[in-house]
């Protein structure tokens, strides 16, 4: 059976499926592996880390979809304040993150910093299983979230450890507009906008 690209809405339910397709998808993301270094570990820490932000945070206040491969979760613009995460998610997400928990609440506080105050929808999450790259997944619901920030007409931005992304991002509108690095000796992060798109009639 073929694989299908349509992006679908992610439900609680979904959270196994979706851990693992992120899990895999991020496995190699340099940021990811700052705060996961152990090899032995990673793939289990990567699941329960993406389910609890599922589950207790973009699930709740976000819009997430998936396709049979990729996922993504996305922020609109009155939903910014409310998925912050609360005390409970913190603790949870600390708890996973072990002795690497002061280095990604170090890495949190560094990219909020140059979060732009403008409205937007943010793109927090999108990754897409390596089995299944180069099929589509990832584009499909890239757009489908870009298609919500186009028809609402405010601004996207993501953030994006990972220099080789950079060039698939462009290719949807997105520009570079800042660069930091994650305090500790971390990784470079890559801030990324897109102005809204206008439907274009004949």
């Amino acid at each position: 059976m073929p694989m299908t690209n349509r992006p679908q809405a992610t439900t609680a339910d979904d959270a196994p499926l979706v851990s693992r397709v992120l899990a895999r998808a991020f496995e190699d993301d340099p940021m990811i592996r700052w705060f996961f270094p152990d090899g032995a570990t990673r793939a289990a820490g990567l699941e329960r880390y993406f389910s609890t932000l599922h589950t207790r945070q973009y699930a709740r206040h976000g819009v997430c979809e998936h396709t049979e491969a990729a996922a993504a979760f996305w922020v609109p613009p009155k939903a910014r304040d409310k998925a912050v995460p609360d005390a409970e998610t913190v603790r949870d997400l600390l708890d996973v993150l072990g002795d690497r928990a002061p280095a990604f609440r170090d890495a949190v506080e560094a990219a909020g910093e140059h979060t732009p105050r403008e409205p937007h929808w943010y793109l927090a999450v999108i990754g897409v299983d390596p089995a299944a790259q180069g099929r589509g997944q990832g584009a499909a619901l890239l757009r489908s979230g870009l298609a919500r920030a186009d028809a609402a007409g405010v601004p996207a931005y993501l953030e994006s450890s990972k220099p080789e992304n950079l060039p698939f991002y462009e290719h949807f509108g997105f520009r570079v507009c800042g660069e930091a690095r994650l305090p500790g000796g971390g990784p470079a992060l890559w801030a990324m906008w897109r102005e809204p798109h206008r439907a274009t009639g004949t």
